[in-house]
């Protein structure tokens, strides 16, 4: 699957690796709106990224599914955050080629507020070099490009929700959680963001459109997210074909340290990186 992107002069190097990656394989709103359903239940999922950070950080398991006509995939992604710096580090694993080729090395990211970076992008960039990307130069602002959700962001995107239910309790990996499910309206998120997720929600808003994003979220009895999913879709330019993605994230460990360091700016790649890699 690739994702179509606008992108400016002097980004389009960074922004093909994120693609070609996919290939490869501010407030809350604390009262009702329009729209909800149960009122008490919207403003405990609008407070999620409130609580996250508040939290601190945790450790997190990511897993994409995309399903275009009878093709489907899976990417999964294992590591930690922290939600007080907005700072991410998480190993990516693509799926075996359908082939049966032998499997891809995992992939770094480190997630960082408006950046993506990766190492063991491969398509001849060096084995000690990483990978930029801009998050508001891709238009569905990398909540699905780079093969994992950024946890907080997909966190902000509940400051959107709409027509939030009540849906009981369920247990989340021995935790008893309580089930609510809605709609994003991404616009409404973008403008309720964080400062360090307003362009890469805004950029989504923009690249998906109209339509809402449908979310399922599981809080603990502290309010704290412990799986969240949501399910994109959008039009492949390229093959004609509508793209089904499934983005679910699972935290836990909660206070687990999470010490992130970015790139010092000598070791980000700065050549041409080929499109159609395959490892």
């Amino acid at each position: 699957m690739v994702v179509q992107h606008r992108r400016p002069a002097g980004r389009a190097a960074a922004a093909v690796a994120a693609a070609a990656l996919m290939a490869g394989a501010a407030g809350c709103g604390g009262g009702a709106k329009a729209g909800d359903r149960d009122a008490d239940a919207a403003r405990a999922v609008r407070q999620a990224a409130d609580r996250l950070v508040r939290e601190g950080s945790s450790q997190a398991r990511t897993s994409m599914e995309m399903a275009s006509g009878g093709t489907r995939v899976t990417v999964r992604g294992e590591g930690v955050y922290d939600y007080r710096k907005g700072l991410g580090e998480l190993k990516v694993r693509l799926p075996q080629d359908a082939a049966g080729a032998q499997e891809h090395r995992p992939i770094t990211e480190l997630l960082a507020p408006g950046a993506l970076f990766m190492k063991n992008r491969g398509a001849g960039v060096p084995a000690d070099k990483w990978v930029r990307v801009e998050t508001a130069s891709l238009t569905d602002g990398n909540l699905v490009t780079g093969g994992a959700t950024d946890p907080l962001v997909a966190a902000e995107l509940l400051r959107g929700a709409r027509e939030v239910t009540y849906e009981g309790e369920s247990d989340v990996a021995g935790v008893r959680t309580r089930h609510y499910k809605g709609v994003v309206d991404l616009g409404a998120a973008a403008r309720a963001a964080s400062a360090g997720s307003r362009g890469a929600i805004a950029a989504a808003a923009k690249g998906f459109g109209k339509g809402p994003v449908p979310f399922d979220v599981y809080l603990d009895g502290d309010g704290l997210v412990r799986k969240l999913r949501h399910r994109f879709s959008f039009a492949n330019a390229q093959e004609k074909k509508g793209v089904a993605v499934a983005s679910t994230t699972l935290l836990s460990g909660f206070g687990a340290p999470a010490s992130v360091r970015l790139p010092r700016k000598a070791d980000i790649f700065a050549g041409e990186v080929a499109e159609g890699y395959r490892k």
